[in-house]
């Protein structure tokens, strides 16, 4: 059975990234270089000890994303480009980009396909789910498309990676999300991250 999972790597305060993102700085003003390396240090730094992690977030069959999770609006959506993710994206499967903006599918090297979808998270999901046959959904980000996945219930498992410091402001985990409950699945420290799994209840 497919399951709709949202992953989503956050600072201690429950920030997925800082304000003023630019072509150059993805996840914005995180602190660190702005390129993300600060939030997501874990996954290259002690890629061994993560190893686990790392590949559920390839397991899926389909993707979903938003709009600045692709790149910026400035940039992304006024002239042809090719989003964040270089020519070989590491995802090899459809991906369905939530935006307002029409744009045709965008193929790219070794088997993903970006698909801008226009008409919302449900539409974004309905399409997901039919590429992704009998295999899960990945919402990979940002917080805010997470969240509005959260807010209509649309997520079964949630995949959160809480890193040790705090950002003070930017883009929010449960910004705007009413109470939800969880039953906690998995829980594992490792060296500057804790990873944490959370099946939503009905």
């Amino acid at each position: 059975m497919t399951r709709i999972i949202a992953d989503l790597t956050i600072s201690a305060d429950g920030y997925a990234a800082g304000h003023d993102q630019t072509e150059e700085r993805p996840f914005g003003n995180d602190g660190g270089d702005g390129s993300g390396g600060r939030l997501h240090a874990w996954m290259f730094d002690t890629p061994d000890e993560n190893r686990a992690e790392i590949e559920q977030l390839g397991a899926a069959t389909a993707f979903i994303m938003g709009r600045n999770m692709f790149g910026p609006v400035r940039g992304a959506w006024t002239r042809p480009w090719n989003g964040w993710w270089g020519d070989n994206p590491p995802f090899h499967a459809p991906v369905f980009v939530l935006t307002h903006h029409q744009r045709d599918p965008q193929p790219m090297d070794g088997g993903t396909t970006f698909h801008f979808v226009t008409g919302g998270i449900e539409s974004a999901l309905t399409q997901a789910r039919a590429a992704a046959g009998t295999g899960d959904v990945l919402i990979h980000g940002g917080a805010t498309t997470i969240n509005q996945y959260l807010a209509a219930g649309l997520i079964d498992e949630l995949r959160l990676h809480v890193v040790p410091f705090t950002l003070g402001a930017g883009t929010r985990l449960f910004h705007d999300v009413p109470a939800l409950q969880f039953d906690q699945v998995t829980a594992r420290a490792a060296t500057g991250v804790t990873h944490l799994t959370y099946r939503a209840r009905p």
